[in-house]
């Protein structure tokens, strides 16, 4: 049975503990769920707790959540509709290759930004994020291709806010994602 204590976690732990603690309930949560809104709201209250347990500048993200792939949008130009979060309201629709979250999409590449002003096109949702990490989540498609589904969109109100460790355990998050829910 799903307990809200799954989103507790202990102060002081590491950023790697903290990590593996989101992968090992996420996992849980989604034994027997397979509905994607369902396991998108729950890892993003895993995620934002897990943030607000570490340091800085961990501590310090303000938004982390989904976007998914908008079923309604034409095969020639994709979107991103806005899914499950935790943090302030936040852009609706992103066209892919437009801003990091779209750019993520168009190359299905994380995106790690240290300074959003810098990247070209970057879209303000939040005029206090710094900076970003995008993760697509990609499942296997008709043919062996690749299809993205969703990513995993997580800012900071500082800059450099995210680093390889970042990186690392969001994208073996995006694959539990893939996997476990049906798109």
């Amino acid at each position: 049975m799903v307990h809200a204590d799954a989103s507790n976690f202990a102060e002081g732990v590491t950023k790697d503990q903290a990590y593996e603690q989101v992968l090992l309930q996420a996992e849980g949560l989604f034994d027997g769920q397979r509905n994607w809104v369902c396991n998108l709201a729950n890892t993003a209250s895993l995620l934002w707790h897990a943030y607000k347990s570490l340091p800085h500048p961990s501590n310090q993200v303000n938004w982390a959540g989904f976007y998914t792939l908008d079923p309604r949008a034409t095969p020639s130009k994709p979107q991103l509709i806005l899914g499950p979060f935790q943090g302030k309201v936040a852009c609706q629709a992103i066209l892919f290759g437009k801003g990091v979250c779209g750019t993520a999409a168009a190359t299905q590449t994380t995106q790690v930004i240290p300074d959003v002003e810098k990247f070209p096109g970057h879209i303000a949702c939040d005029g206090d994020s710094k900076s970003e990490i995008v993760v697509p989540i990609v499942v296997g498609g008709e043919g062996g291709t690749r299809k993205l589904v969703a990513i995993i969109d997580v800012d900071c109100a500082v800059l450099n806010g995210f680093d390889e460790v970042d990186k690392k355990y969001l994208e073996r998050l995006a694959e539990l994602l893939a996997r476990s829910c049906d798109w």
